[in-house]
């Protein structure tokens, strides 16, 4: 018996696998390197590839339970390796090359073309362009077209509106309502749809209303004014002067009564006469009312009590478009907002030619609608959902968008 043979270690026998499937046994004594044993893998699935000494030093053992990387120079035994263990021959990848300096620079200057160009590059490029200077007021005027055309339409459909009423032969009976309406308590009338967005958020109805008329139907408002006095003892008491609201409607009817007195033809002429003068008084009880909280704010700029409301009734107290017109020219002028439209305009025959205005201008409600925005803008979300004069308004908008586009 040879000697190596009676001391040789204990044989192991390994099952190796490759990446490609291959499996197969190999036996060999504890004592072996792992160096050994990876070459004859080697030599087992790849045939004279030992040829190239770099393929032993490319390829690695890992031991598939424990997936640790087998050291070379060290024996099975001191690898800890155990007889059936399952053992990677794996080729170790390609290490990355390192990109050529000249594709560093080509991509370099590949994302330069693409990038936007700074504030100076475009100054030297604009450079030699002729200069411009753009008016700001002729920009903000156009921001403004529909709102001071509005103005002028609900101006002119007034008077349409009036000598249309006055015709009726139940003009009287007509503005004995159209009176009781006007001289009723305003604080009465209450949006809905505001009042059901109060509502919904958890806010009282009653507390709700109170918020909504003392901040004119304005939800966003009503609700800081309702967070503000959440804690307030009378936040729940009555606005005062709200609950008498009948003498003045029994007063204004009174007038539309001796206004129907006469019977005859002079009469008539009287009864026109008296409906003229009571138009005339619908008129001046729509007063313009401006927002507190933007009179304050535009006052503590430094500008006079007076010219802030006008500023606030020109721009429909739309706090920031009045103080762009109190810094700048000032127009449209307040007296330019008691001028209609040009009535041989494209824009008011349309209006007057749609049905729903002709219709709509027969009601005393609509009159009434038009002179409260005319006189208090913040009230026009109120008409624009009221069930009468809601579709005139809409069709009034339409057909101004529709010539505006044209």
């Amino acid at each position: 018996v040879q000697e190596e043979k009676i001391f040789a270690g204990k044989v192991l026998r390994l099952h190796v696998c490759t990446m490609e499937g291959a499996e197969w046994l190999e036996e060999g004594p504890e004592d072996t390197t792992v160096e050994k044993l990876k070459e004859r893998c080697l030599k087992h699935c790849l045939p004279g590839s030992l040829e190239d000494p770099k393929t032993v030093t490319h390829h690695k053992l890992i031991h598939a339970t424990s997936e640790k990387v087998l050291t070379d120079t060290k024996t099975v035994l001191e690898e800890n390796i155990q007889d059936r263990d399952v053992l990677l021959l794996i080729k170790k990848r390609a290490p990355t090359l390192l990109p050529k300096m000249a594709d560093v620079v080509a991509e370099e200057k590949r994302k330069q073309e693409q990038k936007a160009p700074d504030k100076d590059a475009i100054l030297k490029a604009t450079a030699n362009l002729p200069a411009r200077s753009v008016d700001r007021t002729v920009t903000h005027h156009n921001m403004r077209d529909f709102q001071t055309e509005l103005r002028k339409i609900l101006v002119s459909l007034i008077e349409v509106a009036q000598k249309l009423l006055a015709l009726n032969p139940d003009a009287v009976e007509l503005f004995k309502k159209a009176n009781a309406m006007l001289d009723e308590d305003e604080e009465d009338r209450v949006d809905e749809i505001a009042l059901r967005q109060l509502t919904e958020m958890g806010f009282p109805e009653s507390r709700a209303v109170k918020a909504l008329r003392l901040n004119h139907m304005s939800v966003t408002q009503a609700m800081e004014w309702l967070i503000e006095h959440a804690d307030d003892p009378s936040v729940d008491a009555p606005l005062p002067g709200q609950a008498p609201a009948e003498a003045p409607a029994e007063g204004a009817a009174s007038s539309a009564e001796a206004a129907a007195g006469p019977s005859s033809e002079e009469g008539g002429e009287e009864a026109k006469d008296e409906l003229t003068e009571i138009f005339k008084k619908i008129r001046r009880k729509r007063e313009f009312r401006p927002d507190p909280r933007a009179v304050i704010a535009l006052m503590e700029m430094g500008f006079d009590e007076k010219e802030v409301v006008d500023a606030l009734r020109v721009n429909n107290n739309q706090q920031n478009a009045a103080c762009e017109w109190l810094l700048g020219d000032r127009k449209p002028s307040p007296e330019d907002l008691d001028k209609g439209i040009d009535t041989n305009s494209p824009l008011f025959q349309a209006i007057l030619e749609n049905p729903v205005v002709q219709l709509g201008l027969t009601n005393p409600k609509t009159l009434l609608a038009f002179e409260d925005m005319l006189e208090n803008p913040l009230n026009s979300t109120q008409w624009m959902n009221d069930p009468e004069t809601g579709p005139v308004m809409l069709q009034i908008s339409r057909i101004f968008q529709t010539l505006n586009r044209t």
